[in-house]
């Protein structure tokens, strides 16, 4: 067996595109399995509304904004969790605060 370490796929932060005030960065891109990002919001940042290809776990890390799934908007806060299943339209924003979360999607 050999020990597989390596870094991050990007390890600087980035603008995400399609958004306002956010900047990310990708911690694991394996191939057909796994996506990883982080992302950081700054007061008044949003994702906007779009269906997204893969199904998704959102996971608030720190802060709070909101997210919408299907037209039904919800707080996001700190230690909650929110899925967003492919091909449903799905947003992401703060109002006033700042957010951390983890992206997650299942590539398969």
């Amino acid at each position: 067996m050999t020990v597989d370490v390596r870094p991050f796929p990007r390890l600087g932060w980035d603008p995400l595109p399609n958004s306002t005030g956010i900047v990310g960065r990708v911690l694991v891109h394996d191939d057909d399995v796994l996506f990883v990002a982080q992302l950081r919001f700054s007061a008044n940042a949003a994702i906007e509304e779009h269906p997204g290809p893969r199904d998704t776990i959102v996971v608030c890390i720190e802060g709070e904004g909101f997210t919408s799934v299907a037209g039904e908007t919800e707080p996001l806060s700190e230690g909650q969790q929110v899925r967003w299943p492919r091909d449903v339209v799905h947003g992401l924003w703060t109002e006033g605060s700042t957010m951390t979360t983890l992206m997650i999607e299942h590539l398969d």
